[in-house]
């Protein structure tokens, strides 16, 4: 049975939640069809774009386009936006129409940056198909394309009409990207603590393949999300402990050209802050994050990636609002979580060491 979960404030909308979900079904009522276009890349497109476009046009859509980018964190990028931009005006989506985006973070990211501009902004629907974008990037309104200088520096927030997560799509996914969407579930499950705390107990047996497992730590992370989002949607306050693993995280996937997944590089950021707060804080919670991170199969270091260039791309973080001081979330506890933190140039290096060196 579908379970929608209602992320509010001015706007609200739906995260709409199951397998097999009949899409036709889950946007009547709520989304009038018309004129639309579907956003996807050549992976997922392969297994799962004629299915979406056959479930639309059942449900009165008239699909005027289908614009396939790449796979890979390189589609986010001016380039890649300027063709899915020009492909959308050739085929003649209007401003009454609505853009699907079909696939995981970076079509997701790229699709809602798409949405939000086109046309001074046209209707957008999340179809997230990988597990980090149905438990995060899906969910909140944060769109981004990254610029050679770093990630996520061109950006927009923008609420989806509605987010459909069908899980049955999980099941086409490699392992590594099932464990990326772990460490988004773990670093929530930090976070939040307390019940959900205990329920990444269950991270092995998602990461195994069992459904049940998968959807009560989707369900839990959209919650949590959307109990931080609806309280500051537009990250300027306490939204931001979301951010926690992401400060050295998106570092080391910068410095490293994006060979590195945003998962593993989250993973890596975690230990790393963790390490940090046990500094700071006097509470050592390196055990419980090895112990989490290595249940969901991910990576606890990132051998050979250069301090330096880690560093480099931090100085370049959108949160930054100081020279040499780079703003942190730490954890004082589990469930405890602390926003804001500045740390020095020296002391983030010696942290950013620790996990690569």
């Amino acid at each position: 049975m579908d379970e929608r979960i209602e992320i509010g404030g001015d706007n609200p909308y739906p995260v709409v939640l199951g397998e097999g979900i009949d899409l036709a079904g889950a946007l009547e009522g709520m989304i009038e069809g018309g004129p639309c276009a579907l956003l996807t890349d050549s992976e997922v497109g392969a297994h799962h774009a004629g299915e979406v476009v056959r479930a639309l046009e059942r449900g009165g859509w008239r699909v005027v386009s289908v614009v396939e980018v790449p796979p890979g964190e390189h589609s986010k990028s001016l380039e890649t936006y300027g063709r899915a931009a020009a492909a959308l005006a050739r085929d003649g989506l209007t401003r009454d129409g609505t853009l699907f985006a079909l696939g995981g973070g970076v079509v997701g990211d790229l699709g809602g940056f798409l949405a939000a501009t086109y046309m001074r902004g046209v209707g957008l629907v999340m179809l997230p198909t990988s597990l980090l974008a149905m438990v995060d990037s899906a969910v909140g309104g944060k769109t981004g394309i990254d610029l050679p200088e770093g990630k996520n520096l061109l950006g927009a927030f923008v609420r989806p009409r509605a987010v459909v997560a069908d899980l049955a799509w999980l099941r086409t996914l490699p392992e590594r990207e099932v464990s990326c969407g772990l460490a988004e579930v773990v670093k929530m499950g930090l976070l939040c603590g307390g019940g959900f705390l205990e329920d990444l107990a269950l991270v092995g047996a998602a990461r195994g393949g069992d459904m049940v497992a998968v959807r009560t730590l989707v369900a839990r992370s959209v919650r949590f999300k959307a109990s931080v989002v609806a309280s500051d949607e537009r990250e300027r306050g306490r939204r931001a402990i979301l951010n926690y693993g992401h400060t050295i995280g998106h570092g080391i996937e910068a410095a490293c050209g994006y060979e590195i997944r945003h998962g593993e590089a989250v993973a890596v950021g975690m230990l790393a802050e963790a390490d940090l707060s046990r500094e700071r804080f006097g509470r050592d919670l390196l055990g419980l994050h090895r112990e989490l991170v290595g249940l969901a199969g991910l990576p606890s270091r990132a051998p050979g990636v250069r301090v330096g260039d880690v560093l480099l791309a931090m100085r370049r973080d959108k949160k930054r609002t100081q020279k040499d001081v780079h703003r942190f979330v730490l954890l004082r506890d589990v469930g405890e979580p602390v926003w804001g933190v500045e740390v020095g140039e020296e002391e983030a290096g010696r942290a950013v060491e620790r996990v690569v060196a």
